[in-house]
């Protein structure tokens, strides 16, 4: 028989803003998935940025076999020890301060019943995010959602204002040397804020390295004074780690790099392995408040001991194999195999991030930085045709960004496979369009 799968993908899968990978995949194992042909290809995304375990990994087979035997989802009024365990194990790898866990789903769901914290918690309602941020798709995440998403379907919640984001490769903010003057921009854009706000600001929102927006990392000291900057507007700081927690930037959250809390952390992804979980975790003054002034966030699986095992089961993991430590290892590694790519290519404008979160940024002229659409979605096709998966960011004004961001779990050999199949797929794409590429 003919298979009809791509027919029945036309006539009866829903479209949701992704191009399809022309792959059926059947199966997924370690740092790979396998099409229907039997191909291997590195998975340099960990599914949607979340498989920080690789795909399989056997003790998240055995946490999910145990509980959906035994005990996976409860009356939301009801409790059991694998989210109590979580809570107070993840309590306990976090400031003192952040001692207080609500146990969710995805990331667009932790994030709203975040900025909903912030707002019942301050008795405000304005949301300061990045011009280039995603937090979600939900009504309240997506209203502080401005990489994407935002035309068409009228009016957002009111009350979301933005920040400009610390791009120090393409921010216009420069001293007299010609370095990235982040002070400059993050004044101006605080001001640019007090300007439009109508005096209730309750709380800013941003991922500590922007995925979506094209991996842009918060330069160092941005943190600090971003949080100084909210206190002394009384508004709270919630940091979205979705990507960035649990381990994957060689931290095991990456504001441990600047020594600086958030009022509000929320974690989904990484945290969930490629399973559906995510925690918002605070202080227990503003979880007191908030819930005196009747908090409301009652959803179906809030707290179901599936995600509470889950969630334990990951942290074990990561902690007792030290994956942070080795995602900083081998952060090092992608960082030098990129760095002497950019030097042979002149199409790579810039790498950045940090740990195994790093990016490539393609441009057609270096001195101009302009953007290389079409060549990122070139090298895209050519990096699949020889078994790697990569996701390209293509935002206004911006370059190709490729994301990388491979499982915790990746070997050394994989690692470098993947740098090997990336640096050849330009080389492919360059030579078939005749272009120089050698510095």
């Amino acid at each position: 028989m003919t298979d009809t799968f791509w027919e029945d993908v036309d006539r009866h899968i829903a479209g949701f803003g992704a191009t399809f990978t022309p792959r059926i995949i059947e199966r997924a194992a370690g740092s790979y998935v396998y099409d229907s042909t039997g191909a291997a290809i590195l998975d340099f995304t960990s599914g949607q940025m979340s498989a920080v375990l690789g795909h399989g990994h056997p003790e998240i087979v055995r946490t999910v076999s145990e509980s959906v035997a035994t005990l996976d989802h409860l009356f939301s009024g009801m409790l059991s020890r694998p989210v109590v365990d979580f809570a107070k194990a993840v309590a306990a790898t976090l400031p003192a301060s952040l001692s207080r866990v609500l146990l969710l789903t995805t990331g667009a769901e932790s994030n709203e019943a975040a900025i909903k914290m912030a707002k019942l918690y301050t008795g405000r309602y304005e949301i300061v995010s990045f011009d280039r941020s995603w937090h979600g798709m939900t009504s309240g995440a997506a209203s502080a959602t401005f990489s994407a998403g935002r035309r068409g379907y009228g009016p957002v919640i009111p009350g979301n204002l933005t920040l400009p984001t610390p791009n120090a490769y393409r921010s216009p903010f420069r001293r007299p040397d010609g370095s990235y003057d982040w002070e400059s921009e993050l004044d101006y854009g605080f001001a640019s804020i007090d300007q439009q706000s109508t005096g209730s600001l309750a709380a800013c929102i941003i991922e500590p390295i922007l995925s979506s927006g094209g991996i842009i990392e918060l330069p160092i000291g941005y943190l600090a004074r971003l949080k100084q900057l909210c206190e002394e507007r009384g508004m709270l700081l919630i940091l979205d780690e979705a990507q960035t927690g649990l381990g994957r930037t060689g931290d095991l959250y990456a504001f441990e790099r600047d020594g600086v809390a958030p009022d509000i952390l929320t974690l989904s992804k990484t945290l969930g392995a490629g399973l559906p979980v995510a925690a918002v975790i605070t202080s227990a003054e503003i979880d007191s408040v908030c819930r005196d002034r009747g908090f409301l966030f009652f959803t179906t699986h809030v707290n179901d001991p599936l995600a509470g095992a889950v969630a334990l089961t990951v942290l074990n993991v990561v902690q007792r194999d030290r994956l942070a430590e080795r995602a900083g290892v081998l952060g090092g590694q992608l960082s030098e195999r990129l760095e002497a790519m950019r030097e042979r290519y002149e199409v790579i404008g810039d790498v950045r991030g940090r740990g195994l979160l790093q990016g490539v940024e393609l441009v057609t002229d270096r001195d101009t930085k302009a953007p290389a659409d079409a060549l990122g979605k070139a090298v895209t096709v050519e990096c699949l045709a020889r078994g790697l998966h990569l996701n390209i960011v293509q935002l206004p004004g911006m370059g190709g960004v490729f994301r990388l961001a491979p499982p915790l779990t990746v070997s050394e050999d994989e690692l470098h496979q993947g740098m090997d199949i990336l640096g050849e797929s330009i080389g492919a794409v360059l030579a078939r369009e005749h272009v120089t590429t050698l510095s």
